[in-house]
């Protein structure tokens, strides 16, 4: 009862920050909540801010959140990859929600430095710059320089005692921000929950799921030991391309408040003049992001997911370079070989096998008329199917497909959900650079690669292959449970009394059975 007061209490208080930009609208979403929506009127006055009724309902909701401080930021951004709860315009407006607030002093930064690796910042730096580069919900970065020993291969002892240094971004989450976000995941989870046991419609899309999701991966977002932990692993994925540069983590000084790693100089990927004045080739950059974004989805399941403007750069020898690895999908290898079906299909026009893998990946309900769901797939298709590749949004298309899934009663996908997002984002980023060019068919050749190699006959049988060997590695451990099983059997620990006095023995008997079974089947599976 207290945990309902409070959080209603602080509804109201959201509520009327929503009535200032006139975004009262996701008030709708839950029941009952017109007595809510008066208080936050009249609480407002009956005022909205300035300029802000020219504005579509997303972008107001988007001012309202970043008012709302930094889980709220995180929530819109959260949102904008959820078509499916509040609307592709809504989706759409939020994606460009800034994940920017005012900075929090340097004093605070360095002691937070300080208490973290429980040494003076003059000891791991050689300098450290009090103004803050940048500035987000979460945590702010500032650049610094380091000392390095010279390489061991220096020409004298001299040359090999001298320091050098190199320039690093050091990343400092805000104070109290651990706190703050607590406080208002268990706000989120009572409304999920409410609005989950209240609205029976909105079960499908698992409310309560969708905010135990964010809630998990804000948690991670605020260990930044786990987020060096994912720029380390997508570094040592492009290891050998020189031309999509993943900065390297300096582990000495990380902890799960800092974050150190290589600085990234270059011209923000956004900045269509400035890349022009400084020589470089824009659709290059665009054929880059595409086959990087490929390699990262097909081939290694583990994609960068905040490809906003902010965090990519070109550097002066042409490379794409990332930042910002605190937003990460994983898309497993079944989602995988759906996702690459499908997008053949609707790229072939072959509706009928874009269909197919929804129902053979088990995402369409079961019962639903395959003729009636292989229509829907056609409506989708059909109108781009004879467009221009640069005018084709396959980010659109998937969000065309999250519309059917609800008159379809078909689960979320979260990791489409957020895969479709960021598909949305560097398709922005690349109609800026190269209009005219689309960069899921500049993929595409890669696309149908990665399926001959992956989904052809002689890929299936080396698949089949690897999974013999893989059930034989088990063997041992199978046989070995028989073997004990029958020496307890044969020492009479287990008496075998097949009786009608006495408890039943046929379990055992069963179980025996069932594992001899199991070592066929690891070979036949």
């Amino acid at each position: 009862m207290l945990r309902a007061l409070r959080n209603i209490f602080r509804l109201i208080a959201i509520a009327r920050t929503l009535a200032r930009y006139d975004a009262l609208f996701p008030a709708d979403w839950l029941p009952a909540t017109g007595g809510l929506v008066f208080a936050a009127r009249v609480l407002s006055g009956f005022r909205t801010a300035p300029g802000i009724r020219d504005l579509r309902p997303g972008e107001r909701l988007a001012r309202a959140l970043q008012d709302l401080g930094p889980s709220f930021i995180k929530f819109g951004q959260m949102l904008s990859t959820r078509p499916d709860l509040v609307g592709e315009s809504i989706a759409n407006d939020l994606s460009s929600l800034q994940d920017r607030l005012p900075p929090f002093s340097s004093a605070e930064a360095r002691a937070a430095i300080e208490a973290e690796f429980e040494r003076s910042i003059e000891d791991m730096f050689e300098h450290f710059e009090d103004e803050p580069v940048a500035a987000a919900s979460i945590a702010q970065v500032h650049s610094a320089r380091i000392r390095v020993a010279a390489p061991d291969d220096a020409a004298s002892d001299d040359e090999a005692n001298t320091p050098e240094t190199r320039e690093v971004a050091v990343k400092v989450l805000r104070p109290g921000i651990e706190r703050a976000v607590e406080r208002d995941l268990d706000l989120f989870r009572w409304i999920a929950d409410v609005a989950e046991t209240t609205q029976p419609r909105l079960r499908r899309l698992k409310p309560v799921v969708a905010v135990e999701t964010f809630a998990e991966s804000l948690r991670w977002e605020m260990d930044l030991r786990m987020e060096g932990a994912a720029a380390s692993e997508l570094h040592g994925n492009f290891e050998d391309d020189p031309m999509y540069v993943v900065p390297t983590i300096d582990w000495e000084r990380t902890g799960r408040r800092v974050l150190t790693t290589e600085w990234i100089s270059g011209i923000p990927v956004h900045d269509v003049d400035a890349l022009v004045a400084a020589g470089h080739d824009l659709e290059a950059i665009v054929q880059k992001a595409s086959e990087s974004f490929f390699l990262q989805v097909f081939r290694d399941g583990f994609f960068h997911a905040d490809m906003h403007p902010g965090n990519a750069f070109v550097r002066a020898d042409g490379a794409l370079c990332v930042v910002d690895f605190g937003i990460m999908g994983r898309i497993d290898r079944r989602t995988r070989y759906f996702l690459a079906d499908m997008l053949l299909g609707f790229v072939t026009g072959d509706y009928e096998r874009v269909a197919d893998v929804h129902f053979q990946a088990n995402y369409v309900p079961a019962g639903t008329d395959r003729q009636v769901f292989h229509q829907a797939i056609r409506a989708i298709g059909e109108p781009i199917f004879d467009r221009p590749p640069s005018e084709i949004s396959i980010a659109r298309l998937l969000a065309q497909l999250f519309q059917v899934s609800e008159r379809f009663d078909m689960e979320a996908q979260p990791e489409l959900l957020l895969l479709q997002k960021t598909m949305l984002l560097a398709e922005g980023v690349g109609r800026r650079l190269a209009p005219e060019l689309n960069m899921w068919h500049l993929a595409l050749p890669l696309v149908e690669e990665w399926m001959r190699e992956h989904r052809g006959p002689e890929a299936r049988v080396a698949e089949m292959t690897a999974d013999v060997i893989r059930a034989a590695t088990r063997l041992p451990k199978a046989v070995e449970a028989i073997e004990q099983a029958a020496t307890r059997i044969a020492d009479g620990e287990v008496k075998l009394d097949l009786g009608r006095t006495g408890p039943p023995q046929w379990p055992l008997w069963v179980a025996l059975i069932v594992l001899a079974g199991l070592v066929f089947a690891e070979i036949l599976i």
